[in-house]
């Protein structure tokens, strides 16, 4: 009997063995599914906390980018009212009722343009008074011949932008962005160069639109600082490597009529002529790289070649 008892014990361990082992093997392959499940979705997460912070970049750009405009818009004085629809009818003003004059109202020492009309400051009619001189007569000899007056070069692309340009090529309407305004929201750190160096930074990580307001907030904070033709220039890069020229020579104007002397002047001068370039006006920019080799010779071998080449490029004469 105990035979029999031996024989079957060992017969059901023999059986049992094979499961075991399989119920093993299940439990493996389960176990490394639930891995790669685990790491799959640690990717997903990463993958969606990555472009949660790219969300919440761009949405800080667009804040800043819309204070920025509103603070634009408030510097010039805000948006022009609409005009009255021809449907709604124009209020008429109330007239004031004439009150009877009790006594004489006018001073006895304020200016009467009626008893001296020819004195300084009294009103002329219309058409009487004489022309101003025109800037170019102004700045005659000045320059030479090739360069009338850098001052106002940017004032005739204005008066030529819906027309032809320098060279004959024609500027099409609204390729010409319009001047922004002088007022950005001052949150200088009290640093200049701290306040210099975060907007350069961000000009160096090609972050072009948060330089110029770096700039820009500088400019307005330090405007007397020594830093202030520099940062000019770097706000003037800003607006060139976006293509938007006007923006970039006007800056770069303002560092060649405003800081002749400063260490950034030449380089200046010679990124005047490439926006002008830019804006179809050949001649003009050919005039001032002439300027920049008269009016620098001392600038760097660097300025001196990129003035050769754009000269050699542009067919300059």
């Amino acid at each position: 009997m105990l035979r029999r008892l031996f024989v079957f014990l060992a017969l059901a361990l023999a059986l049992a063995a094979p499961a075991a082992a399989q119920d093993a093997a299940d439990a493996i392959v389960r176990l490394n599914r639930l891995e790669n499940q685990m790491r799959q979705m640690s990717g997903q997460l990463e993958q969606l906390q990555f472009e949660n912070r790219q969300l919440k970049d761009q949405l800080r750009k667009f804040q800043e980018d819309v204070e920025f405009r509103f603070q634009d818009l408030g510097g010039r004085g805000g948006s022009r009212p609409a005009a009255p629809s021809a449907t709604t009818p124009t209020p008429r003003p109330v007239q004031p009722q004439a009150q009877p004059q009790t006594g004489p109202q006018r001073r006895s020492d304020v200016f009467d343009p009626s008893q001296d009309p020819n004195a300084p400051g009294a009103p002329r009619p219309l058409g009487t008074t004489p022309p101003s001189a025109p800037l170019a007569d102004a700045e005659e000899g000045q320059g030479g011949e090739q360069f009338a007056g850098i001052g106002d070069l940017i004032e005739d692309d204005e008066q030529a932008a819906p027309g032809a340009a320098g060279n004959g090529m024609a500027i099409p309407q609204g390729a010409l962005p319009a001047r922004p305004g002088p007022s950005v929201a001052a949150t200088s750190v009290g640093n200049p160069r701290a306040d210099f160096d975060a907007a350069y930074t961000s000009f160096t990580q090609k972050d072009y639109d948060r330089a110029e307001m770096g700039f820009r907030r500088f400019l307005q904070s330090n405007p007397r600082d020594k830093l202030v033709p520099e940062a000019t220039f770097w706000l003037g890069e800003t607006y060139l490597q976006r293509n938007r020229y006007r923006e970039a020579a006007e800056q770069f104007l303002n560092i060649s009529a405003d800081h002749p002397d400063a260490a950034k002047a030449p380089d200046a001068m010679l990124r005047l002529g490439v926006a002008l370039n830019g804006l179809g006006a050949r001649d003009r920019a050919c005039a001032v790289f002439a300027e920049l080799d008269r009016k620098y010779p001392q600038a760097s071998a660097n300025v001196r070649q990129a003035s050769e080449r754009e000269q050699k490029r542009n067919k300059c004469t």
